[in-house]
């Protein structure tokens, strides 16, 4: 059954290379999910911490870490004289899986354009560009034109060429709207947050080059993603519901669910001196692959959050394990309704 998933593992891995890295926690991933995100927060500066380890305790592992941060400029100190302003990110991941220990990493810069409307609304459009490294060693894997009869022999050569590494430059965009009903009502606890955006991912279509001669190219990526936060007024608790749809080529994945919060301490909207904090559980599924129980923490500026995937999809027969998933995030930033920087 190992040697069964590992197979699986490794048609994936590069039988699926239009594909992208995904996170469960779609919320805790804005700069990878929309570049227009970029500054699109009640705050000044954002650093964001995602790990995932795939497939936990199988043969072979798949790991995906990053790191985001971004932070607005220019942004008026009083929330009620906001201006347009700039926001700025950089992010960089790391995705290493497999025996080969096929690679990618990625490191791009965002800038986003972002145009308060007044009354809680914001539009926002944001540009992104980086580079990209893939690779792979093949020094570690084992071939069918390795058996010699009786079981695999690595002496024996394969006839596969060792994988190679190449850089690639890449390009995308995306559109961002957000409503925060807070922004208009002294009523901290009877908020209602909406967040709709769309982007495009790979839109120069990189070229991939997995062997000496010219690979094809990257296919490019849609996303349209929407996320609400409403407090149940009369009550301590919000709904915090999200959905994200992923187009890459032949490929789709959806991913959608919500998080019950319990608000632990009320934000004050004037003096800025006290923030939220709340403890949330809550349930989302990737369509036709996994349901993924979620728990969230907030105290102030700092977020954290951790998932596990449970695998509903016919790779249980290969695997009954699951994926974990962790985030961290702080946010420095300032409750005032007017947003003085202190």
């Amino acid at each position: 059954m190992k040697k069964i998933f590992i197979a699986v593992s490794l048609f994936v891995a590069f039988n699926s290379s239009a594909q992208d890295i995904h996170f469960s926690q779609v919320a805790q991933t804005p700069l990878f999910i929309n570049p227009a995100a970029a500054g699109v927060y009640d705050g000044w500066e954002r650093v964001i911490l995602n790990h995932r380890n795939q497939w936990l305790g199988a043969g072979t592992q798949f790991m995906t870490s990053a790191i985001a941060a971004d932070a607005n400029f220019f942004k008026s100190k009083f929330s009620r004289k906001e201006s347009a302003h700039l926001g700025v990110g950089l992010l960089f991941y790391n995705d290493i899986g497999g025996d080969s220990r096929f690679g990618n990493q990625t490191g791009a810069l965002t800038l986003s354009g972002i145009l308060p409307l007044g009354y809680g609304h914001v539009l926002s459009a944001g540009i992104q560009g980086g580079f990209g490294n893939r690779s792979a060693d093949f020094t570690n894997l084992t071939f069918s034109s390795q058996w010699n009869g009786g079981q695999f022999d690595q002496t024996i050569l394969s006839g596969e060429a060792n994988g190679n590494s190449f850089k690639y430059a890449e390009a995308s965009a995306g559109l961002y709207y957000a409503f925060d009903g807070g922004k208009s009502t002294f009523n901290r606890n009877e908020d209602l947050q909406i967040q709709v955006g769309v982007a495009g991912f790979h839109l120069n279509r990189p070229q991939l080059q997995y062997t000496t001669t010219d690979g094809d190219r990257m296919y490019r990526k849609f996303v349209g993603h929407a996320g609400v936060v409403a407090d149940i007024p009369g009550t301590k608790v919000a709904i915090d519901a999200n959905v994200a749809q992923f187009i890459q080529g032949p490929h789709f994945q959806t991913i959608f669910g919500a998080t019950a919060r319990y608000r632990m301490s009320n934000g004050t909207k004037v003096t800025g001196y006290s923030s939220q904090a709340y403890i949330g559980l809550g349930l989302y599924h990737r369509l036709r692959d996994a349901v993924v129980p979620t728990f969230v923490l907030q105290i102030g500026g700092f977020k954290f959050g951790v998932s596990y995937d449970v695998t509903v999809s016919t790779m249980r027969k290969a695997y009954t394990g699951g994926s974990l998933e962790f985030s961290l995030s702080y946010t420095n930033l300032n409750s005032s309704l007017w947003k003085k920087r202190y």
